[in-house]
């Protein structure tokens, strides 16, 4: 079986104005953050086939199957996302469970009892990230250059636990008089070594005045992916996008502990139970070919697996399939063929296969696949 899928981008305050409305070539219509491709209960799919059903009523209706292990969406970003860490499925088990009984109006961490890794590649020149925390010794060495300012919390962090109750510290309040000096020593900070850093923390402290984030971010790695470049983020690991467009895959869940750069709710006691406190690079996750016309982002997760096709006048790729999969255009135009059926797609539009062995796309332009992984 073989379906288009669509659906309207999700307004969120961080989303870029026109990044999305670009890549769909259509006018842009105000902040445009996320568009989400799956049938996870809080934005599913809308299917094309002039019912008014969304993708996880279809799925229901249609094949009596369970719920897709896998969230596909575009994000585009103008300034940075709230700083956060998702957690283990053992974590969010526990989590989901012991919040069953708060009332409805309560904060809640946890909207379902899933882990959340995830992966992002980029689709401009420059998709900044920050993803998880600086190696200690360059840390420590960022933080000097910031001068008496930062000196409590150079003097905190010697090693990788240290530096995980240096976030909480920071989070919790009680280090606000920090936040502000390095804040205001931001203003004039000059390094050959963290130019880049301090530029990305300036940019933050003028849309988060006051806000931990700002430092909490000055303890993470600051990477910059190029156009088709990919970073994993596994659970425990600390991130936020600052800017870019990107396709971003993760097991189908919305658990988010968030740890400033943020107006939200942050439980500072539960970021740190699921934060990993381990300090180093994170390395970017490189295409390989796979299948005819097909590159493959790999990552040893269950949940998912990201293919994706940079198609020629006239070209043609073709995958096996290992369950339910979405194709999603990103540039030119394709037809997307399984079984006895065909449709075509546009940028920003994709097409949902369930049932068959395999998918094959001809056209010209770029698409992505993404599918159960194992």
């Amino acid at each position: 079986m073989l379906v288009r899928l669509n659906n309207a981008p999700r307004p969120f305050g961080w989303g870029s104005e026109h990044l999305i409305a670009d890549l769909m070539g259509r006018p842009a219509a105000g902040p445009e953050a996320e568009v989400w491709f799956g049938d996870h209960p809080a934005d599913p799919a809308d299917v094309e086939d002039g019912t008014g059903r969304t993708l996880d009523a279809w799925i229901r209706d249609e094949t009596g199957g369970e719920r897709l292990p896998y969230l596909l969406k575009i994000l585009a970003a103008r300034q940075s996302l709230s700083i956060q860490a998702h957690p283990t499925r053992e974590q969010a088990r526990e989590g989901y469970a012991a919040e069953r009984g708060l009332p409805a109006d309560a904060p809640h961490n946890y909207a379902d009892d899933n882990h959340k890794p995830e992966m992002i590649v980029s689709l401009c020149d420059e998709f900044v990230a920050l993803c998880g925390l600086r190696d200690i010794a360059r840390t420590r060495e960022l933080l000097a250059g910031l001068g008496e300012a930062a000196a409590p919390l150079y003097e905190r962090i010697v090693d990788d636990a240290s530096l995980a109750d240096a976030i909480g510290w920071l989070l919790s309040g009680r280090a606000q008089h920090v936040v502000d000096a390095i804040s205001d020593a931001l203003a004039d900070a000059v390094s050959d070594a963290f130019g880049a850093e301090f530029d990305n923390a300036r940019r933050n402290a003028a849309d988060f005045p006051g806000d931990p984030g700002i430092v909490v971010g000055l303890l993470m790695n600051l990477k910059t992916l190029g156009y088709g470049e990919a970073l994993f983020l596994r659970a425990g690991q600390l991130h936020a996008y600052q800017s870019g467009i990107g396709i971003e895959i993760m097991a189908a869940s919305d658990n988010v502990m968030r740890g400033g750069l943020t107006p939200k709710h942050i439980d500072v006691a539960e970021l740190m139970r699921v934060l990993e406190p381990v300090s180093g690079d994170v390395s970017l996750v490189e295409p390989v070919p796979v299948e005819r016309g097909f590159d493959e982002y790999p990552v040893d997760i269950d949940d998912f697996r990201l293919l994706r096709a940079r198609l020629g006048a006239d070209g043609t790729a073709a995958a096996a399939l290992a369950g339910p999969a979405i194709v999603l255009s990103v540039s030119g135009s394709a037809r997307v063929a399984a079984g006895s059926a065909s449709i075509d797609i546009t940028p920003g539009a994709a097409a949902f296969v369930s049932g068959e062995e395999s998918v094959e796309i001809t056209g010209s332009g770029e698409v992505f696949l993404a599918q159960p992984g194992g």
